[in-house]
């Protein structure tokens, strides 16, 4: 059965040019990209969407960074998509993160890491619809 989850590329891993690399590793991981569009949140946007992490002390960091350019936000489907998204993508922390991982390769610290995913049906069921409506979301 497929499932649906949402990502981020952020605004480090746009900035440094390396989106269509990463793009191409999730595609090449058999995911289908179902809808896809280039975003700049503003702090307020990012507050909202990270409101989960609020009274954690890296909350601010976190929605600067989240606002200091665009970023890229997409939904992608396949069988195991939020499992098989975040074993992609690796450890929050490039350092710890597996070889061969989105955020081994292409990330730079825990903030900058490059790249979001859902971590259950329940916060891609939230987060999608932050960002795509039902209609953009017909294929």
């Amino acid at each position: 059965m497929t499932e649906r989850t949402f990502s981020i590329i952020k605004p480090d891993a746009v900035r440094q040019g390396k989106a269509g690399k990463i793009l191409a590793r999730i595609e090449e991981s058999g995911f289908t990209i179902l809808s896809l569009r280039m975003v700049q949140m503003s702090k307020k946007n990012a507050e909202s969407f990270y409101a989960m992490h609020r009274e954690r002390p890296f909350f601010g960091s976190l929605t600067d960074f989240m606002s200091s350019g665009p970023a890229i936000v997409m939904v992608l489907e396949k069988a195991n998509a939020i499992a098989d998204l975040r074993k992609l993508m690796g450890a929050t922390d490039p350092a710890k993160a597996d070889e061969k991982t989105l955020r081994k390769d292409f990330a730079t610290s825990v903030e900058e890491n490059a790249i979001h995913g859902s971590d259950s049906p329940e916060s891609a069921a939230t987060e999608i619809p932050f960002f795509f409506t039902t209609l953009q979301l017909q294929v």
